[in-house]
């Protein structure tokens, strides 16, 4: 972005451990992207509003007020603001109800979308409704299920513009422990790939996803008795944890028209993982349809005026 250029309004991802930012034009561009480790998970309420002025340095105006409009768990009760939940069946991300949150500077007015909750069984989105509004801005007609990997992934039933339902699985998470800090970490590499080893894993626990435990520690037996490699292990591993995940979320794979959103390897992961079940998905960027979604945000509330300062 040049010196002079001045975005139309900020979008903001800010999650748990990461802060992004774009300015954004009235049209829609990215003019410039910045990012920075304050997570919430690291901040005070207090402590918000300054982590981010410090990354909005050279793109506040001179007058009047910057709109920013942010999603993720900035929005948490732990968070700058609670944006609270919206019970399915809803839209994506109710844009009419925007939290706003408190700031002493007169130069930015800060917008924050709410998440999505269901009470049966009990589940909460928080962030990736923003995602799921970005998909329905682009597919308006979009009607079937949106899978969104990553530490906790969400499986989300999508029809006529609104999600229906949706489950949570802690998958990643799941990994991150067992690879991390259990007996298994003395057996699991800490990068690498084996397409084989997963694929052995996921039939696995495809065919027996009540053995997962004791199969987790075959695991381990292994390295130990039959020098399975680390690399091996790591990818088994994970085809072992996915696998079970597709196991208890096959009514909303089976026979779906699929989305798959999220960071491109784990995506392309899970698609693999699909395929091999006679499962194919089409596969969008998390970060496209983010922005997508808060774009989505911004148009809508520009349109009635309520609480953001647009640009004209």
């Amino acid at each position: 972005m040049s010196a002079k250029a001045k975005p139309a309004w900020v979008a903001v991802d800010w999650g748990t451990s990461n802060l992004r930012l774009w300015a954004m034009g009235e049209d829609g561009t990215v003019l410039e992207a910045r990012a920075s480790n304050a997570g919430m998970s690291g901040l005070a309420r207090h402590e918000f509003e300054p982590a981010l002025l410090a990354q909005l340095q050279g793109w506040l105006p001179e007058s009047g007020r910057l709109a920013v409009l942010a999603c993720g768990m900035v929005g948490s009760r732990q968070g700058w603001v609670e944006a609270r939940y919206h019970q399915v069946p809803c839209k994506a991300a109710p844009f009419e109800t925007l939290a706003e949150a408190p700031v002493q500077s007169p130069r930015i007015s800060v917008l924050v979308v709410p998440g999505l909750k269901q009470m049966s069984p009990p589940d909460v989105i928080r962030g990736e409704e923003t995602q799921i509004a970005g998909l329905l801005a682009a597919q308006p007609d979009f009607d079937g299920v949106a899978c969104l990997p990553g530490t906790h992934t969400k499986w989300a039933q999508i029809s006529a513009g609104e999600v229906v339902s949706f489950c949570t699985y802690m998958t990643g998470e799941l990994f991150a422990l067992l690879s991390r800090g259990s007996v298994l970490r003395h057996s699991i590499a800490e990068t690498g790939w084996d397409e084989a080893a997963f694929d052995a894993g996921l039939a696995d626990a495809l065919a027996r996803p009540e053995a997962i435990a004791r199969r987790l520690f075959s695991l381990r037996a292994e390295s130990l008795l039959t020098e399975l490699s680390p690399l091996a292990a790591r990818a088994r591993l994970s085809g072992l944890l996915i696998g079970t995940e597709l196991a208890a979320a096959k009514r909303y794979w089976l026979g779906q028209n699929l989305a798959i959103i999220g960071a491109q390897e784990i995506s392309r992961i899970y698609a693999r993982a699909l395929e091999s079940q006679g499962a194919s998905a089409n596969l969008h960027d998390a970060t496209g349809l983010t922005l997508a979604g808060l774009t989505a945000a911004y148009r809508a509330h520009c349109a009635t005026r309520k609480g953001l300062t647009c640009a004209n």
